[in-house]
């Protein structure tokens, strides 16, 4: 009678868990990576808000910019309630820039700042232009 082993040699084992480790190792800091931007998403689309109230105050009152330089005052200046969103830890519009500080989101990035600069155009509108801390990691940076 012939005996016929089957299954996995030793060998074979580890050549699956070797390419296993060696994929883990190329995808964890991508998904990372990706997290993060997600994340950063939010503050973004938190400044977007922000960034509609204080244009259409600037329409309101012909070329005048909001001064509200804390969360409170940019909730009932402008009437925009962004409390509740935990990855900023505040916000303020100076002369119609507005600074969002961040938070829980990662070390690469907490506590840093992006800003929205208002430029008025000839023709009423405004452009904006994103800005960040110096030391903001560059990758992450928001796309204007």
């Amino acid at each position: 009678m012939k005996n016929f082993n089957s299954g996995f040699t030793l060998i074979e084992l580890l050549v699956v868990i070797a390419i296993i480790a060696i994929l883990a190792a190329i995808a964890i800091p991508f998904y990372q990576e990706n997290t993060i931007k997600a994340r950063l998403v939010e503050v973004e689309n938190v400044a977007a808000v922000v960034k509609s109230a204080v244009t259409a105050y600037n329409q309101e009152k012909v070329g005048e910019w909001p001064n509200c330089p804390t969360l409170d005052e940019v909730r009932n200046s402008l009437g925009v309630s962004v409390g509740s969103v935990s990855r900023i830890s505040g916000i303020s519009v100076l002369n119609g820039i507005i600074s969002v500080t961040i938070q829980n989101i990662h070390s690469k990035v907490d506590g840093k700042t992006l800003t929205l600069t208002p430029t008025a155009n000839g023709d009423g509108s405004v452009r904006w232009i994103w800005g960040w801390s110096s030391d903001f990691p560059t990758y992450l940076r928001p796309k204007s």
